[in-house]
């Protein structure tokens, strides 16, 4: 008898929950007003589509903070991708490196960043705005990254995915990185660049 009541209470629950939506997408807007306001003080880099032909999955990411969305299977290399969020730590410190970096050898190996399961995305440009990373960042708050198969991504932050001239993906790597030398050793390595 007790079993039938719990079981009558917990259907009366739920019959009463009928306007309470499904788990679903975000809703979350990376291109507004004020965020394209945060990204222009910090200067951070406009996003670009690449010259086509790579082989990253067939994906289009909006730009964090305005501007134009990326197909990545348009994207080719050298080219470094370091996922991040503005509640990850080893982001604040990875950040000033892939900055430096880009400073100093962005011309031959552009970094790309993607702002990766972050629902904050002001809270993401303050954070680029603190480290001074004016890198170009892709937006994907709900993780569409995951459902990519070939890429083997983990839910955590940062990560980098390196990209060869073709457009293959031909390293992946936790991040944590802290300095520009670990940095130039990692696309030395694995992108035969010599920098």
């Amino acid at each position: 008898m007790r079993t039938l009541a719990a079981l009558v209470a917990v259907l009366g629950l739920l019959v009463g929950c009928d306007d309470v939506p499904a788990p679903g997408r975000s809703d979350v807007d990376v291109d507004t007003a004020e965020l394209r306001q945060i990204k222009d003080e910090a200067r951070i880099e406009p996003c670009a589509e690449g010259p086509g032909g790579g082989e990253l999955p067939d994906l289009t990411l909006p730009c964090l903070g305005g501007g134009p969305s990326v197909d990545l299977s348009t994207l080719r290399g050298p080219l470094v991708i370091n996922t991040w969020a503005s509640s990850c730590g080893p982001c604040v410190k990875e950040m000033p490196a892939l900055q430096e970096f880009y400073k100093e050898y962005g011309d031959r190996v552009p970094v790309l960043g993607i702002d990766f399961l972050d629902t904050q995305p002001g809270a993401a440009l303050a954070l680029a705005k603190e480290t001074g990373a004016t890198y170009p960042s892709l937006a994907d708050p709900d993780g569409d990254l995951l459902e990519q198969k070939d890429l083997r991504l983990a839910a955590a932050n940062p990560q980098f995915l390196l990209l060869n001239a073709q457009g293959a993906l031909v390293h992946q790597q936790a991040g944590g990185l802290e300095s520009v030398d670990e940095v130039v050793a990692m696309v030395n390595e694995h992108l035969g660049v010599e920098l």
